[in-house]
């Protein structure tokens, strides 16, 4: 059986940031969500056959929710939906009082929350994989799927130019540590002290001096995207921080992305966005929709990659 035969040579046992995921795990992911995409319901596809999955949402979701939902019943498992008002994590009980009940029912709990320590919190208590679906620093199953889509799209991620353009926030981090783990040239384009964390930056060069990749900051959009493979944007302004749209406008709108700073990019090359766009601001409708937009497919993928993070959590 394909599975049995494919098992990673280091096991998974949580999933709560990529700068855990080595590069050797990272391409064992991705070939075994590239099978289960091309094979969607044959014997590789019953990954959770008798398992039970939690779905701990404390903020609201189209593609996250539906991926996990739908992966898991094509994985033979059963999820089981926890909205915010259900358990009010943290207040209703603690953080250790959930883990530890839902450690006795289900066999993997999935989170999508605002404070990554939450995450990190839960992952320390339960003995049962926890997998970050998003917190405020991190969008790690995101990420997953844009090297998926890149990969298609470009044949190999190694050597491969991917430039991000606007604030430097969760989805930022995962692509600089996916990026440096897959062998990316990746530049991060962003407003002066709207830059990705110290920490993040550094944490990936280290990862980038093993793989090849290399890690570009700078704050000029057209240099940034010149001769850049694919061009990835996201909100301004990002979920839990809509207060700040106001303010954040007139300071990010230079890093539109639009048809003008696309033209500085390589022949063809591939618009990106993790989804939902406020279409006007960080991009246009003449670029999302063009034929090179590949929004679609990175939601796609969110699907497929999920489904062999899964796959393989539940085999540790």
């Amino acid at each position: 059986m394909f599975i049995e035969a494919t098992a990673p040579s280091t096991q998974l046992t949580d999933f709560v940031s990529l700068a855990n995921l080595s590069p050797a795990q990272l391409q064992e992911l991705l070939d075994l969500a590239a099978y289960l995409k091309r094979r969607p319901f044959n014997g590789a596809g019953d990954g959770l056959r008798g398992r039970s999955v939690a779905l701990l949402f404390e903020k609201p979701s189209l593609r996250t929710r539906t991926t996990f939902e739908v992966g898991i019943h094509q994985l033979g498992g059963h999820s089981v939906y926890l909205g915010k008002d259900e358990v009010n994590l943290g207040v209703r009980e603690t953080v250790a009082d959930v883990a530890h009940n839902l450690e006795r029912w289900v066999d993997i709990v999935v989170i999508r929350t605002f404070a990554h320590a939450r995450v990190e919190e839960l992952a320390t208590y339960a003995c049962i994989p926890v997998v970050n679906a998003l917190s405020d620093f991190e969008h790690p199953c995101q990420a997953l799927a844009d090297m998926l889509t890149l990969r298609e799209h470009l044949g190999s991620l190694q050597g491969a130019s991917l430039t991000y353009i606007g604030d430097g926030n969760n989805v930022s981090h995962s692509l600089l540590y996916a990026g440096a783990a897959a062998g990316l040239h990746l530049r991060i384009c962003t407003p002066p002290g709207y830059g990705p964390d110290h920490t993040v930056v550094e944490q990936s060069r280290a990862i980038a001096a093993e793989t090849g990749a290399t890690i570009t900051l700078t704050h000029d959009p057209e240099k940034a995207v010149r001769g850049a493979q694919a061009v990835y944007t996201d909100a301004w302004a990002s979920m839990g921080h809509e207060a700040e749209h106001e303010t954040r406008l007139p300071v990010f709108l230079p890093y539109q992305v639009n048809e003008a700073l696309m033209a500085e990019a390589a022949a063809g090359a591939l618009f990106m966005h993790c989804l939902p766009a406020h279409r006007g601001e960080e991009v246009t409708d003449a670029v999302i929709d063009a034929p090179t937009s590949v929004v679609f497919d990175q939601a796609e993928n969110r699907l497929h990659t999920q489904k062999a993070l899964l796959t393989l959590l539940a085999q540790g």
